[in-house]
C-alpha cells in the first residue's frame, strides 16, 4: 500500500500507476495515439449490467443555500451534482453518454492520457442506462455513491448500473470542487480546488463535508412537497445505504455517524481519514472491500466497528480495482503488469460483493457469499468476519 492515505493525494499518483502514464511499472506500456483510435474506431464499452430490470438515467443540479462552499467560499452556496439512476421499463433510445467532453478531456489532461485516448472515445463511453426511461412500479432501496477525491463520479457508473438493474434507486454524487472537471450548468467545469488546500494529515475534513452533502441530498430527495427528483416516488424511505470508493467510502461512515437514515455503508478501499467513533455505529452493518495492502486505519478501527462486518480483500486488486478504471484501461492495454487482476474479473468482483451486502442489509435477502469463500471468486480473501 502506499504510504499516503488511500483516498487523499493517492489518488492521483495511483491513477497514474493504473493507466501506465510515466509512473515507473515491471514492463513499459505502449501507447495508443488519439488519432489511431479514432482512426481504428476503438469504442470502449462498459459491461452490460446482470439484474432484471432496464436502467434510466437522470441528472439533478442541487444547491444548498444553508452552507458556503468550504472550497472556494467566493463561490457562493454548496452546490453538487447528483446522477439518479433507476429500475426502468424496457425500451428504446440512446443510452446516455459516460461524461461529458469537458469532463473528459479534464480527466485525460489530470492524468496525461492524451497519447492515449481522445476525449471523444472517453466521453462516448457506450453505458447501458436510458435518459428519461420510465420507471418500473414500487417502492426501491436508496444507496447513494461517493466518488474517490478528484475522481468525477462517473468512475462508478458500473457499480450504479448494476445495482439499479437489481432494484435499487441510486444516487452518484459529485462534490464541488473535489473532482478533476466536474461539469455544472452554467458551462462551467469546476476544477478540484481542494486537491491543492489540504495539507498533509488533513484530509479528515472531506468526509466531514461529504456527510453534510449527503445529509443534505436526503433532505431534497426525500422531502414530503417539491423533492428534488420527479421520481422521488419510488424511493423506499426506510431502506438506505451508502458506498463509495477511497475517501467516498470512508466518507459512508462519516454520513453514518451523522445521519440515522443511513443504514447500511460500504468502503471500497478508503482508508478513515475520520476515525470510527468509540461508541460505534449504532450496531449497523459495514463492508470494507480493499486490496489486502496493509492500512492501519482499517486495522485500528475494526473493533469500533460494532454492528454485522466483513473485511473482505482481493488478491491481485489495486487502488482502482472497485471503479471503472480497470474496465476501460484494459481495453486500451493500459492495465499495469503488476496488477493482475483483469478489468472483467474485476467489475465481476466488485458488483457481486456490492449487491449481496446491500441485498443482505436493505432488502433482507440471506447472502451466502459474504459467509465466506467462494469458489466462483477464488481471488476474494475474508480477513475478518464479525
Amino acid at each position: 500500500m502506499n504510504r499516503l492515505p488511500r483516498g487523499a493525494a493517492a489518488v492521483l499518483s495511483l491513477s497514474l500507476a493504473l493507466l501506465g502514464t510515466g509512473v515507473a511499472h515491471a514492463a513499459p506500456v505502449t501507447p495508443v495515439t488519439p488519432a489511431a483510435a479514432e482512426d481504428a474506431r476503438v469504442r470502449l464499452q462498459l459491461p452490460a449490467p446482470t439484474g432484471k430490470y432496464a436502467v434510466g438515467r437522470d441528472t439533478l443540479h442541487l444547491v444548498d443555500r444553508s452552507r458556503t462552499d468550504p472550497w472556494v467560499p467566493e463561490a457562493g452556496a454548496r452546490e453538487l451534482m447528483v446522477t439518479m439512476y433507476y429500475p426502468a421499463r424496457p425500451g428504446g433510445g440512446r443510452t446516455a453518454p459516460y461524461m461529458t467532453k469537458g469532463e473528459a478531456q479534464a480527466f485525460i489532461d489530470a492524468r496525461e492520457l492524451n497519447d492515449a485516448v481522445s476525449a471523444a472515445t472517453l466521453s462516448g463511453t457506450r453505458t447501458h442506462a436510458r435518459p428519461g426511461a420510465a420507471p418500473v412500479r414500487g417502492k426501491h432501496p436508496l444507496v447513494v455513491l461517493s466518488p474517490g477525491f478528484s475522481v468525477n463520479r462517473a468512475t462508478l457508473t458500473l457499480l450504479a448500473e448494476e445495482l439499479a438493474s437489481q432494484g435499487y434507486v441510486v444516487a452518484a454524487v459529485d462534490h464541488a470542487y473535489e473532482s478533476v472537471g466536474t461539469a455544472f450548468p452554467g458551462g462551467r467545469l469546476l476544477d478540484c480546488a481542494s486537491c491543492e488546500q489540504i495539507k498533509p494529515g488533513g484530509y479528515g475534513v472531506v468526509p466531514q463535508g461529504r456527510a453534510k452533502d449527503v445529509s443534505f441530498l436526503l433532505d431534497r430527495l426525500l422531502a414530503d412537497r417539491h423533492p428534488a427528483w420527479r421520481h422521488a416516488r419510488l424511493i423506499d424511505r426506510t431502506k438506505i445505504g451508502m458506498a463509495g470508493h477511497s475517501i467516498g467510502g470512508a466518507s459512508a461512515m462519516s454520513t453514518m455517524v451523522r445521519d440515522a437514515r443511513v443504514l447500511a455503508g460500504a468502503n471500497l478501499d478508503g482508508s478513515f481519514m475520520e476515525p470510527v467513533p468509540a461508541e460505534g455505529l449504532g450496531g449497523r452493518p459495514y463492508l470494507l472491500l480493499g486490496t489486502g495492502d496493509d492500512d492501519s486505519s482499517w486495522a485500528r478501527d475494526w473493533p469500533l466497528l460494532d454492528g454485522w462486518k466483513r473485511w473482505i480483500n482481493v488478491t491481485g486488486s489495486g487502488h482502482f480495482t472497485f471503479t471503472d478504471i480497470p474496465v476501460l484501461a484494459d481495453q486500451l492495454g493500459l492495465l499495469p503488469p503488476d496488477e493482475p487482476l483483469s478489468g472483467k474479473r474485476s467489475q465481476e468482483i466488485t458488483r457481486a460483493y456490492v449487491t449481496a451486502f446491500f441485498d443482505q442489509h436493505l432488502k433482507g435477502l440471506d447472502r451466502k457469499l459474504l459467509d465466506g469463500p467462494a469458489p466462483e471468486h477464488p481471488e476474494v480473501v475474508f480477513q475478518s468476519k464479525g
